[in-house]
């Protein structure tokens, strides 16, 4: 049976994926650059996207940004073309946040530039011995966010 890791090697390991995945964060919001979307607007329209339809207090506590910037971003996105809103038809006091046709169009789009992009990279800087390390480490990874 194999033992655990120590303490400090689970720090470091814990520093080193927390840099590389905030810089693999940024390169895929540079890569899905499409349009004059700000990256907080980019990142709520992409939650919107995966959790339809959602309110504005719901979106912020996601991206952990207050109610008052998320509302902000939103009304930015709904002047786009973008967002709409609707009341909830459960309380009266509260509106959900839809995408329309483009902001769809916009948050597939976004979605596919940073797969392609992706992709390519792994395809153009890894041989396919290390891509074979990458989808093993993938499965451990999968392991430290189950439930």
């Amino acid at each position: 049976m194999e033992s655990q890791a120590t303490p400090a090697a689970a720090v470091a390991a814990a520093q080193a994926l927390r840099v590389i995945f905030g810089r693999l964060r940024r390169r895929l919001q540079d890569a899905s650059a499409v349009g004059e979307l700000t990256s907080a607007q980019a990142s709520a329209l992409a939650r919107l996207a995966a959790n339809e339809p959602s309110s504005t207090s719901t979106l912020a506590g996601a991206e952990r940004v207050r109610p008052q910037s998320m509302a902000a971003t939103m009304a930015a996105l709904e002047k786009q073309g973008l967002v709409r809103r609707e009341d909830d038809p459960g309380d009266g006091r509260r509106q959900l946040l839809f995408l329309t046709p483009a902001g769809r169009a916009y948050a597939q789009g976004a979605r596919a530039s940073r797969e392609e992009w992706l992709a390519r990279t792994l395809a153009q800087r890894l041989t396919e011995d290390e891509l074979a390390v990458v989808n093993e480490a993938m499965v451990l990874l999968e392991r430290i966010v189950e439930p």
